[in-house]
């Protein structure tokens, strides 16, 4: 059997469920246990007709126009795990397994796919059009983790949401089906969970099932039992409960509260994985307030604060969250890949490495950082509340160095 996905959890809250008229997304990003993640800023750019981008394995033509996007993501690769754009667009990914094996040839992978729907994508729909498009020309494939001994592949299912509405997308090699949603709570992580409900497909979907003699086509179709591995597509979001109890209360610190979570797994720190980043956006679903996205930066939401950023013209850039660059030099640039790992940890990580060896090994003085912490990201959510209740426009200078100045005073409060 082929190793387990990493066990992420991605949620998104609608009204009446949500607060406010806000649509709240969140991600816990699982993956291998030393791997770090960083968070990039890139501006809108216009590009030559004809140009090339190079994604983490393989080169694809390059858009015209690229939106504005900010991304969590592990830090060797080009794409994201999770991440959004100025429109307000939000995508995360999460790997999983079908009966088809993911492919170990270089193509995209997931994660680039996120990248590319939020940067080609002014709204959800764009976005998943983007990324079909792309998997049917590309293909997906290639080593999910940065492993030189072994390759780690996986087929990808994705959540992508804007002020308006949803979709989950899930995959198995070009192939796909998704779900419109744009109503109450909804939860994916790393096993299929489209069943019936199905809104949008590949068109050669369901006569490439019935040749593979997966489905006969008389009963109704059902997309997880045709493409799950034997009993995988059962229920596996126990974070949705959380949710749903809320009420008509999901805010930003509800979705917060359910990502912190060890005990019901949404929380991952086991053997072989960690959540190493995490996100939580708010998107008003009225267009004269700002979407607001809040990042983690560092691993175990548990123990991390939750940062926001706005998107505004000339946003200051966060150096202290960049891993630092090796340009070609980069062992996973190199054939063959991943030979040997370089230090990727940034100035928030190192420092958040210090704070997390205090909590474990001195309780007084860590549970005191702790209230500190929750202190400062508490200050942040409420100014953030208030910026949404405003009756005036948001003037950008009063936000340009709002994710900046965040992961500043987090830094100094652990100097």
């Amino acid at each position: 059997r082929m190793a387990a996905a990493p066990p992420s959890y991605c949620f998104v809250a609608f009204p009446p469920c949500s607060k406010d008229g806000l649509v709240v997304f969140g991600k816990n990003s699982a993956r291998p246990r030393d791997e770090v993640q960083e968070v990039v800023y890139f501006a809108a750019a216009e590009h030559e007709p004809g140009s090339k981008v190079e994604c983490t394995y393989i080169e694809i033509e390059q858009a015209l126009k690229t939106h504005a996007v900010v991304l969590s993501r592990p830090s060797w690769l080009w794409g994201a795990e999770m991440g959004a754009n100025e429109h307000g667009v939000c995508v995360a990914n999460e790997a999983v397994l079908t009966r088809e094996p993911a492919s170990e040839s270089e193509a995209l992978l997931g994660m680039d796919l996120v990248r590319l729907g939020l940067e080609r994508g002014a709204t959800a729909k764009e976005a998943l059009d983007v990324i079909v498009a792309l998997l049917e020309e590309h293909g997906q494939g290639g080593n999910y983790y940065e492993d030189g001994s072994s390759c780690h592949t996986f087929q990808s299912a994705f959540l992508i949401v804007d002020r308006n509405e949803a979709w989950i997308l899930e995959t198995s090699g070009k192939y796909w089906a998704a779900e419109k949603i744009t109503e109450g709570v909804k939860c994916i992580c790393n096993q299929l969970s489209l069943t019936t409900k199905i809104d949008a497909e590949h068109p050669e979907l369901r006569n490439y099932v019935k040749s593979q003699g997966w489905w006969n086509g008389d009963s109704d179709f059902n997309f997880s039992e045709v493409f799950s591995l034997a009993d995988d597509h059962l229920a596996c979001c126990s974070g949705r409960e959380s949710l749903e109890k809320q009420g008509g209360d999901v805010s930003a610190q509800a979705m917060i509260d359910v990502l912190r979570d060890k005990d019901s797994g949404v929380c991952v720190d086991s053997e072989s994985f960690l959540t190493t980043a995490s996100i939580v956006s708010v998107l008003p679903q009225d267009p004269s307030f700002p979407c607001i996205h809040y990042f983690t930066g560092t691993p175990d939401p548990s123990r991390s604060i939750f940062k926001p950023f706005i998107f505004v013209d000339d946003v200051k850039l966060v150096p202290k969250v960049q891993s630092p660059s090796f340009g070609n030099d980069d062992p996973a640039k190199k054939i063959p890949r991943f030979q040997e790992k370089p230090d990727r940890r940034h100035e928030l990580y190192k420092a958040h490495e210090w704070a997390r060896s205090l909590l474990e090994n001195d309780q007084d003085k860590g549970q005191k950082l702790m209230r500190i912490m929750l202190d400062l990201e508490k200050q942040g959510l409420d100014a953030m509340e208030d910026i949404l209740s405003r009756t005036e426009i948001l003037d950008p200078a009063e936000v340009v160095d709002l994710f900046y100045d965040c992961v500043d005073t987090e830094l100094k409060f652990f100097k």
